[in-house]
């Protein structure tokens, strides 16, 4: 079945609430920084089924820099449940307004192409859906269970939203048992107002925890963004609260800006800066760290899931 998404008009600003904002200034990249735009066959390739399957992808919506390395190899992180947010962070380009009612066929489509891209570890994300009673629990969960259904053999992952002042739908999406249960952080406590401004680090730092107190043998993972202003302090007791709430699995990157509309760069993390922060992940007992300058929640997410579940093994022993 082909499915066509309607390409966003002129008319319909990516960023509507952002365009009053000053522009702010864009510091060139480091060498560190720069990859390849992508082309390959692969690439093609992933693009097709994509489309063929009319799916929403985090990887063209947030403009990321590895989406040539990632599809390349298959490795598309699918986006349910539209590509309109009703949130609006500083720092995301996914597109902010009112969204479009759930489709109902899409976890089969999910399953199908993770199925023909005979994926072993699948990732799926979504937007915000704040206009929904369960915030979209239950669409993860009926698209876990597509996936189970159409590629039993395929991990799962699944990166949620917060569920903010959605009672009992964090436990739909745990109940569904993904193998991975990812929820951000994003950045510190102090620059939530303006990076995250519809989130509350506590009750997302909660989220996680509930998940252990629920299902303790699901994976947590938790990602951070670096260069937004946050210090090396406040960096650190991210981790420690992290590792209170029994998170496993740490991501740090570097926070790139979308637009001149979005939150300015701070500064550029050094490679040598992101390892020491590494280094002390896991001295503070995370079971897997990622942390590089294009680190990214699904970035090698099958790789690392594997290296993470031999982690867990290697503990027991």
């Amino acid at each position: 079945m082909t499915v066509v998404i309607e390409p966003r008009t002129a008319r319909q600003l990516r960023h509507p609430e952002k365009q009053a904002r000053p522009d702010t200034p864009v510091l060139r990249k480091p060498e560190w920084l720069r990859v390849r735009a992508p082309g390959s066959p692969g690439y093609a390739a992933t693009r097709a089924v994509v489309r063929e399957h009319g799916l929403v992808t985090v990887c063209e919506e947030a403009g990321c820099p590895n989406i040539g390395e990632c599809w390349e190899k298959s490795h598309a992180t699918m986006m349910i449940m539209g590509d309109t947010c009703t949130r609006a962070c500083g720092f995301c380009n996914v597109a902010t307004g009112k969204p479009a009612p759930l489709d109902p066929t899409e976890p089969a489509r999910v399953g199908e192409a993770v199925a023909k891209m005979g994926l072993k570890h699948v990732v799926i994300t979504s937007v915000d859906r704040d206009d929904l009673e369960d915030g979209g629990a239950v669409h993860f969960a009926q698209t876990v269970a597509a996936i189970r259904a159409a590629a039993p053999v395929a991990t799962i992952e699944i990166l949620t939203p917060d569920f903010l002042r959605k009672p009992g739908a964090a436990e739909i999406a745990i109940a569904a048992k993904p193998d991975v249960f990812n929820h951000n952080l994003e950045t510190v406590p102090r620059l939530y107002h303006s990076i995250r401004p519809g989130a509350r680090y506590y009750a997302s730092l909660r989220l996680l925890e509930r998940v252990k107190e629920q299902d303790p043998d699901q994976f947590t993972k938790s990602g951070l963004m670096v260069g937004l202003g946050e210090s090396r302090d406040e960096v650190l007791q991210v981790m420690d609260d992290m590792r209170c709430a029994g998170v496993d699995f740490i991501t740090i990157g570097q926070y790139l800006q979308p637009s001149r509309k979005h939150a300015a760069i701070d500064r550029f993390v050094s490679p040598d800066e992101f390892a020491a922060l590494e280094t002390v992940a896991y001295s503070k007992g995370f079971l897997m760290v990622a942390a590089s300058p294009l680190t990214r929640s699904s970035h090698h997410a099958g790789e690392d899931f594997e290296r993470l579940r031999a982690a867990r093994r290697g503990q027991a022993a």
